[in-house]
């Protein structure tokens, strides 16, 4: 089998998550600068085999569309025509990023820890891959 690698994107920095090769386990890969994801995934992908890949999909608490999947469109456009070999899910991310936050609490994670927004976006990817994952 192979991963699933999970994209929490942002403007600035975009969080990972992937599964291990039986697609059992959710972990947080790392945060990246979101200018930089596609290398990255590039460089990624060349050293391990993704079959999927899981895009967080930001809506309102109506289910319409949030204003950031604006951003998110291009990239996904991008993110096709790099890896056409690679399908593309989509998956409500609402609420991750506060879950992420009181996943840092309830680690007991200080204060000046839990301002690293790098690591909330990371966290967040790995929410996301879960979901991903319970709902399969």
């Amino acid at each position: 089998m192979a991963r699933i690698l999970a994209i929490d994107y942002g403007m600035k920095r975009t969080g990972l998550a992937v599964t291990d090769v039986l697609q059992i386990i959710a972990s947080g890969l790392t945060t990246v600068n979101t200018k930089e994801l596609l290398l990255f995934l590039k460089d990624y992908t060349s050293k391990e085999t993704v079959e999927l890949f899981i895009v967080g999909e930001p809506k309102q608490m109506d289910n319409t569309a949030s204003e950031s999947e604006v951003l998110i469109a291009p990239f996904l456009q991008k993110l096709e025509k790099q890896f056409p070999h690679i399908p593309i899910h989509r998956v409500d991310e609402r609420f991750t990023s506060k879950m992420a936050f009181q996943t840092m609490i309830d680690s007991g994670l200080k204060k000046n820890q839990r301002k690293n927004k790098a690591l909330v976006d990371e966290i967040s990817a790995t929410l996301i891959l879960q979901s991903y994952l319970y709902s399969k």
